[in-house]
């Protein structure tokens, strides 16, 4: 289906170029001199405007001010030869789809509406998605490393063993375990998280144990505690090394015989729960600094360790894909030039940094195909370092030819021809730089959107 384009410029030579430019990628163009006259229009008919900001009379930002109000979903790209860094902010906080200044080529004209498009498109697409079943998240990998982390896991999860699970920050602790509680028995009964470090000593005390109405100041109701509203079920610490030596001496007493008391109370009440704990930081050597008990270590009958991210990068590509179904971005892929970036990356913050790298690139730039340029800064950086790496010895006038044909060729998507007419020259000296620069093609797709 041809989409249909909205021009407005009050210069008509112009809305005459735009026409032109556009018309030759089969788009279907009309254009005014007057925004004050694309206004009488109903404008739900098209699927994008362009509008020139400095007009007479009714301006572009006024115009996409209008146009929002009428038409919130309608993508509006403004153009202006007058292109600053506070035009752009206040054009895209205004709400528009993108920016372009003048002059422009009909090359940029016809890749940044496309781009715009490809992204109402699949603003569309998300909006008609149904939405996914509410299942509970999951660990998620087909790895060597991750089948025995999951084999551990089974063998495990329907025994009544306290266990603590280790790892670094962001690998899915959490996760792992729901699905120590979801595997077992108790399913059916309460799963209680409980961040131990974003709790108060004092405070993580009564949480835990509950507390007895006029107990302490501020105790104005009684409280039954995590524990016992965890009976049944499965009781998760998060962080249980946060814990102070101190509170992790009173529970110590309840994974000895299960009684929990509260806080200014006489009944003591026996709780059946199991207790599944995280740390992240290493446990053996706390407890060599003395800031965690021995004895309550020994309470965990079992240690599972969860693999950190870069012990098992073959999960990456997995994990990419259940993220962008998550994010809402099924049809979103990465060229294998950035997947190769993510895949050579250690990961620090594992899964969870992960996750926010994919959302910030989908945020900025969410790409059909996600390019190397596209991912944030340090990717990027790697990438360039990479190339120069592989670069022979060149002078800073041949690294600057060398550049300037490489940005060329991807601009064209690698079409030798379009860069060589681009650059000036002919395609044997273009095939003959390419040779001496040790240039390589890139599998890129030209089918890439703007910001979402």
């Amino acid at each position: 289906m041809r989409a249909h384009i909205l021009v407005i410029d009050d210069d008509a030579v112009a809305c005459e170029f735009l026409q032109e430019a556009l018309s030759r990628e089969g788009y279907e163009v009309v254009s005014f001199t007057s925004a004050a006259q694309a206004l009488q229009e109903e404008l739900s008919g098209y699927d994008l405007l362009m509008s020139d900001i400095r007009m007479p009379g009714m301006d572009g930002l006024q115009f996409l001010s209008a146009v929002q109000k009428k038409w919130p979903d309608l993508p509006v790209i403004l153009m202006t030869a007058y292109g600053s860094l506070e035009t752009t902010m206040e054009a895209i906080s205004m709400g528009a789809w993108d920016y372009i200044s003048k002059p422009f080529s009909p090359e940029e004209c016809r890749a940044i509406v496309k781009k715009v498009l490809e992204v109402r498109e699949l603003r569309e697409r998300r909006m008609n998605l149904q939405p996914e079943s509410a299942a509970e998240p999951k660990l998620i990998g087909s790895s060597a490393t991750m089948v025995d982390f999951y084999k551990q896991i089974a063998r495990v999860a329907d025994a009544p063993a306290s266990v603590l699970v280790e790892g670094e920050s962001g690998t899915g602790k959490e996760l792992t375990a729901r699905s120590l509680h979801n595997m077992s028995a108790r399913r059916n009964k309460p799963f209680v998280v409980v961040h131990c470090g974003a709790i108060p000593d004092n405070l993580l005390e009564s949480e835990l144990f509950g507390y007895e109405k006029g107990s302490f100041t501020g105790a104005d109701h009684q409280h039954l505690g995590l524990l016992a509203s965890a009976e049944g079920g499965t009781i998760f610490l998060d962080e249980i090394t946060e814990m102070s030596t101190a509170l992790q001496g009173k529970f110590l007493r309840f994974m000895q015989n299960g009684e929990v008391r509260k806080i200014g109370g006489h009944e003591v009440r026996n709780v059946a729960v199991r207790v599944v704990a995280a740390a992240n930081k290493n446990i053996d050597e706390e407890v060599a600094q003395g800031r965690f008990r021995l004895d309550l270590l020994y309470r965990f009958i079992v240690r599972l360790r969860i693999p950190s991210l870069r012990e098992r990068k073959n999960d990456i590509p997995l994990l990419i894909e259940s993220m962008l179904k998550k994010f809402g971005y099924p049809q979103v892929r990465l060229s294998v030039e950035a997947m190769e970036l993510l895949m050579a990356y250690d990961w620090p913050g594992n899964v969870r940094e992960l996750e926010n790298v994919l959302q910030q690139t989908l945020l900025l730039s969410p790409f059909v195909v996600i390019l190397p340029e596209n991912l944030p800064e340090r990717f990027r950086k790697a990438q360039g370092e990479a190339a120069d790496a592989n670069l022979p010895d060149l002078t800073p006038l041949e690294r600057a030819e060398c550049d300037k044909i490489l940005q060329t060729l991807r601009e064209s998507s690698w079409n030798q021809s379009k860069t060589a007419l681009l650059l000036g020259i002919d395609r044997k000296t273009l095939r003959l730089k390419i040779r001496r620069y040790g240039l390589t093609e890139e599998k890129i797709s030209p089918g890439v959107l703007s910001s979402d």
